[in-house]
């Protein structure tokens, strides 16, 4: 056999099977050795439609220093880049990362990141606790207008229209424990307070107590402030809450007690708050009040609260916020869209004054009177379904509610003899009862909410503002706070937020190139153009632009 033939033999092999197996080569084998000189460029290696070197081309934080330098001194070594904190921080909610060491390590190990941040492979990053330092040393407006500066990105690129905002809120697990609470009176008052206060289950008795490293609250956060009526209805859930615990099935949660922020206060983070959600489980909070503009979901306005208040008491405070911001960005606030915690007769009456709209459905509760009575107007009375009129009495301030409302009264000699006394008066001998003061605020609200614009508003709430809270707590670091402190907790949110405006921005940027709004907007050029020529009224129409 010639020798050609012999070696392309020997190029092949044959299974037991009969398959013929060709190799590709010769097997390579790869040997690691650090060089002692390499040239190497992050910006060579970063990917040109990667996220962060796209939003290292956008975001320009270098008015920092000057907003910044009133913090720092005249002399000591110099601190950490006020551009690269924010960067860093960022970074953190982008990448849902809430520990500032594991931080660190995640951003050594990203090119992309050290480009953004503007550090290079050899550069030492800063230390973790540098970060929670600057963290404290700047104030809250440092935070606040870092976002507006971002909201204002968001309005050039015209991702926000303005008149419409929807506000919801949505409670945030403080850094604090539930086993550590104490209650709120003096050490030589505690075993009396135990006494009349606190109903213990069989369970409570067998956890011990979990004392707090150190006590953060000040004298007044630790003094009961609540009367003794609050006390005494406090006690009686006690009671309750103990017979229930005690019957419990199966019950594994051991140490479980009744807690309220009149009795007790947490000493690890004071400005932390005792609230529930219908479902789960007595939790220490801070309420973030959230606002969402409904063209493009873009968040206009957020803030920490403690969680103990109420939605209505707190509508006054974001909206003043919330028109100065919009103004200021050159729009008009029209429409405020929120949910039935929000509704108060106040707060219907403060909004028409300030020439805003409410969708705020009232709650189920309220009554505009009673059942069968008409509402006159003109003379500011009722009549009662047998044409008794029933005056107005007098204006007061409900103590228990803290609303205003009017009081109205018939006398005794209208109801006597009435066919309908005992079903209408009861065990009182005249008709009496109280209404809201803003009754007629209350009702133009309804007509709004029971239209069919107010019926659009509710679908958009829902699909604006609620969508958004999501997204902050599971993927944007807004799952716990990792602060402590009211204000602290106010730049985490703060923060959460940028991201994610910053996030809506360069994806709204990719949507312009796609769906060729450069066209449109070079046609709107023309059009201006045209109309400072012509006038505002063109009198050619073959040169009339039409969209």
């Amino acid at each position: 056999m010639p020798v050609a033939q012999d070696r392309q033999k020997s190029c092949f092999s044959i299974l037991p099977m009969g398959r013929l197996i060709v190799p590709l080569g010769m097997q390579g084998k790869k040997e690691y050795q650090e060089k002692l000189f390499a040239q190497f460029q992050l910006s060579e290696r970063i990917p040109k439609n990667n996220f962060y070197r796209r939003l290292k081309g956008v975001l320009d934080l270098r008015f920092l220093y000057i907003l910044t330098r009133p913090y720092y001194g005249e002399s000591g070594q110099k601190s950490i880049d006020p551009v690269v904190f924010f960067k860093l921080c960022l970074v953190g909610y982008l990448e849902n990362i809430v520990s500032d060491r594991k931080l660190i390590d995640h951003c050594s190990m990203r090119l992309d990141i050290l480009y953004f941040i503007g550090y290079d492979i050899d550069e030492e990053l800063p230390w973790h606790s540098t970060i929670s330092r600057t963290r404290q040393l700047y104030p809250e407006s440092v935070f606040e207008e870092v976002f507006t500066k971002v909201l204002a990105m968001c309005v050039d690129k015209g991702m926000v229209s303005g008149h419409t905002q929807a506000i919801d809120s949505a409670p945030v697990k403080a850094n604090a424990s539930m086993d550590t609470l104490e209650l709120k009176v003096p050490e030589d008052e505690l075993d009396e307070h135990l006494r009349k206060v606190r109903a213990l289950s069989s369970m409570d008795k067998e956890a011990p107590h979990r004392k707090s490293k150190g006590d953060k609250s000040d004298k007044g956060q630790r003094s009961v402030t609540a009367n003794d009526k609050e006390l005494s209805a406090i006690k009686g859930r006690n009671k309750k809450w103990a017979k229930d615990q005690d019957k419990r099935p199966g019950a594994g949660n051991k140490g479980a007690k009744y807690t309220s922020n009149k009795t007790h206060y947490s000493p690890t983070d004071p400005d932390a708050r005792i609230s529930v959600k219908p479902g789960k489980a007595r939790k220490l909070n801070y309420l973030s009040q959230l606002s969402v503009d409904t063209a493009h979901h873009v968040i206009t306005d957020i803030r920490a609260y403690h969680a103990d208040g109420k939605d209505n008491q707190q509508l006054q405070d974001i909206v003043q916020r919330l028109q100065r911001r919009l103004w200021q960005q050159g729009l008009v606030f029209e429409n405020c869209v929120a949910d039935t915690g929000y509704s108060s007769g106040e707060n219907y009456a403060f909004l028409e004054q300030r020439g805003l709209k409410s969708f705020i459905p009232p709650h189920g509760t309220y009554k505009g009177g009673p059942d069968g009575f008409t509402y006159i107007k003109e003379h500011d009375h009722y009549l009662c379904p047998q044409g008794k009129v029933i005056p107005l009495k007098k204006v007061f301030l409900d103590h228990r509610t803290k609303t205003k409302k009017k009081a109205y009264r018939a006398s005794s000699k209208i109801c006597k003899g009435c066919p309908l006394r005992e079903s209408c008066l009861g065990k009182v001998n005249e008709k009496q009862f109280s209404v809201t003061y803003y009754r007629e605020e209350y009702q133009r609200n309804i007509a709004r909410v029971e239209s069919p614009q107010g019926k659009y508003m509710k679908g958009k709430r829902q699909s604006t503002v609620e969508p958004v809270f999501g997204t902050l707590t599971q993927f944007m670091g807004m799952r716990k706070i990792n602060t402590i402190g009211i204000k602290q907790a106010n730049k985490a949110m703060h923060l959460s937020a940028i991201a994610y405006n910053l996030k809506k921005l360069l994806k709204f940027d990719q949507k312009l190139v796609q769906s060729g709004m450069g066209t449109l907007a070079f046609a709107t050029w023309v059009k201006s153009v045209l109309e400072f020529l012509l006038g505002p009224s063109p009198k050619h129409p073959k040169l009339a632009l039409h969209f």
